[in-house]
């Protein structure tokens, strides 16, 4: 039989050898628009990178079929330090976002959501004159298209791959005029595209071009 003066020692190690790191900190978007495109996604971005995308609506304004999307990918760290750093001065969402101004265009129903293991906050907003959510929220709507691009991609290349082309063709004419965020999230259908034998070589080239564009090789 173990001395009593050993049992609390043994209880504290065992006690930390079983212990879970706390939670990194995490910043949930969420945008519901009934009849855009898609009409509702959520963006979840951890302290660390890990990050995800889920949507769903019309797969196009031409069609009357639905699709949902789901994508874990990894935030670059310029993007998620930016993410933290504009939470920070909207006071991570503790307060009340919406300017609350009278005709104001619907523009969706948006949710800023904060968590860390000291404090939360959430704010549920149209439109925000607060110019930290003003820049966050327009950061979360561009990299938004940036991941519809891939879900696009994605359908087209399973479906219908000789859409893939005027898809592709849309991404380099926007991306010639400004720059798309976290293309590395969508790298992987790109390259599924390009080493793609079946794809014709023009759709292939464009895929190339955009990778090279982000400078990823």
């Amino acid at each position: 039989m173990l001395p009593t003066f050993q049992l609390p020692c043994f209880v504290l190690l065992a006690g930390l050898a079983f212990s879970q790191p706390p939670d990194p900190p995490v910043i949930t978007f969420t945008l519901d628009f009934p009849g855009s495109q898609p009409e509702h996604y959520s963006l979840r971005v951890q302290s660390d990178g890990a990050a995800h995308y889920e949507s769903s609506g019309k797969i196009s304004s031409d069609s009357d079929e639905t699709d949902s999307f789901d994508l874990d990918f990894t935030a670059s760290p310029a993007i998620r330090q930016k993410i933290f750093e504009l939470a920070a001065k909207a006071d991570y969402f503790q307060k009340d976002l919406d300017s609350h101004h009278k005709n104001i265009a619907f523009t969706g129903k948006k949710t800023l959501c904060y968590k860390d293991g000291k404090r939360s906050g959430e704010s549920t907003y149209n439109y925000s004159s607060q110019p930290a959510a003003q820049e966050l929220t327009s950061l979360f709507q561009n990299l938004s298209v940036t991941l519809e691009f891939g879900h696009r991609l994605h359908y087209d290349h399973r479906y219908q791959k000789l859409a893939l082309d005027d898809e592709l063709k849309h991404m380099e004419e926007m991306a010639r005029s400004s720059p798309m965020i976290e293309l590395t999230a969508i790298a992987p259908i790109l390259q599924h595209i390009i080493g793609d034998a079946t794809v014709i070589n023009v759709s292939r080239a464009r895929a190339q071009r955009l990778l090279e564009r982000a400078g990823i090789h």
